[in-house]
């Protein structure tokens, strides 16, 4: 029997601007971030930059074109903010908005539903350089961009996410140092997550005063479902640290306007938490429409001491991360889609009244294109098959979820991983850009026209 999704789920794909769009310096955009990191030698593998990306800025209609074929109802994307405000200043730039006004306008005349990313880890440099997500001032500018961003682009898309996984942009960037802007200060890292969640509050502030009423907020959060290695008081409070330097750091402020009190007194020794003035957690909790949840992994958690420098500021030298035999990506990743599931009725019973959407959720595989010119990657869909079952579980024990983004569109620009990771279901050949989609492509689109899963 078919496992069918309910009528209006959303399916969507996924990609992140710096991943994609390529041309850094066309048409006024500045470095991110991201540029400085890429070009820092010996942060990304093999020195691969997201300069030329997929060249998606020159290939937007063939990519559209790729989307509509495969039937998605939706695309989540991410603006390029230097992009936007090049040098992370006023005035905008009508051509770095006339990009995201064509690509916006395309979507529509192809029937798929837009829906915009303000922030996925590209942070003006101009704006590291004056001390970045760790001072408050980035947290107001930022409000400020989702301003200009609405004012553009409003009344094209109804579905707006503030930032994507900012405890990637916290904690690997200024805590563990593997992703820009590559600094290692658990204090930074605390005080840059707190301006994120800031940062998301005054933007949806800024949003619903200038977008029409109708519009759909959100942010996206990459959770971790965790496990206890066993079942010890040690190895339970293991997780307890890492959930809440990892989950409730976040969740805490944004739906209950509230600091974790274990987290406070877990990071004692590294702040005292001043940086929160009054009124900040307010702002924090402005109320949204939809939580994003991305997911690839679960994590098994122990007691023990972590490598440093760590992006777990309050855990370190109390946790480690035990390898688990089983099926593993090419991210070296464990295949266990039981965790959605555990995360997903988690959301359920701690926010019940918030409804969800699956925004990344997809695996890394050792792709390539044969002689023939197909690419067959049987793993990559046998792990879709059975995440995607487990959200049809999830919705099944009563959680209300909206949608399935699938991470990613196209292979792309991997961050620190540069090119030599694979997530697409759309292979690039990144010498000459040719797309082609692979077997898990026309799966995919085959789970949309049925509007669930095939029979295994």
């Amino acid at each position: 029997m078919n496992a069918l999704f309910p009528d209006g789920f959303r399916w969507g794909s996924a990609t992140a601007a710096y991943q994609i769009e390529g041309a850094a310096a066309e048409d006024g955009r500045t470095p991110s971030i991201w540029d400085t990191f890429s070009r820092t030698p010996g942060r990304v593998r093999n020195g691969d930059t997201g300069d030329i990306a997929t060249d998606h800025y020159h290939r937007v209609r063939e990519d559209i074109a790729l989307m509509k074929e495969l039937g998605l109802t939706d695309y989540r994307f991410s603006l390029s903010w230097s992009r936007v405000l090049p040098g992370g200043r006023r005035p905008a730039s009508q051509k770095g908005l006339d990009f995201y006004r064509g690509l916006v306008d395309e979507l529509l005349d192809a029937g798929i539903r837009p829906v915009a990313t303000l922030y996925h880890w590209d942070l003006p440099q101009e704006y590291e350089e004056e001390g970045g997500w760790p001072e408050r001032a980035t947290a107001e500018r930022f409000a400020e961009y989702a301003a200009v961003a609405a004012g553009a682009l409003g009344d094209r898309v109804a579905t707006w996410t503030t930032l994507n996984e900012p405890w990637c942009a916290a904690f690997l960037g200024y805590g563990a140092g593997v992703h820009a802007p590559g600094r290692t200060d658990d204090r930074a890292a605390l005080r840059a997550a707190h301006h994120l969640n800031l940062a998301h509050g005054l933007a949806v502030q800024a949003l619903r005063a200038a977008l029409p009423a109708p519009a759909e907020l959100s942010l996206t959060l990459n959770l971790h479902a965790l496990r206890p290695y066993a079942d010890t008081p040690e190895d339970r409070d293991a997780v307890r640290r890492i959930d809440a330097v990892g989950n409730r750091i976040f969740l805490d402020p944004v739906f209950h306007g509230r600091l974790p009190e274990d987290l406070v007194a877990d990071t004692a020794g590294i702040t005292d938490w001043s940086f929160v003035h009054d009124g900040d957690l307010e702002a924090v909790s402005t109320p949204i429409d939809v939580l994003g949840v991305n997911y690839y992994c679960p994590a098994v958690v122990a007691a023990g001491t972590s490598e440093t420098p760590s992006p777990w500021p309050g855990a370190a030298g109390h946790v480690r991360f035990p390898y688990v035999p089983g099926p593993r990506t090419a991210m070296d990743w464990p295949v266990d889609a039981d965790g959605l599931y555990e995360l997903l009725v988690r959301l359920r019973d701690e926010l019940p009244h918030v409804p969800l959407l699956i925004t990344e959720n997809g695996a890394a595989y050792d792709d390539y294109a044969d002689p023939e010119g197909g690419v067959h990657d049987p793993e990559r869909i046998a792990y879709l098959h059975a995440h995607l079952a487990a959200a049809h579980r999830a919705l099944g024990a009563g959680v209300d979820l909206r949608g399935y983004f699938l991470w990613s569109l196209l292979d792309n620009f991997e961050w620190a991983y540069g090119y030599g990771k694979r997530f697409g279901i759309v292979h690039v050949d990144f010498p000459t850009g040719r797309r082609t989609p692979k077997d898990s492509a026309r799966w995919y689109a085959d789970v949309i026209a049925r509007g669930g899963l095939p029979p295994r």
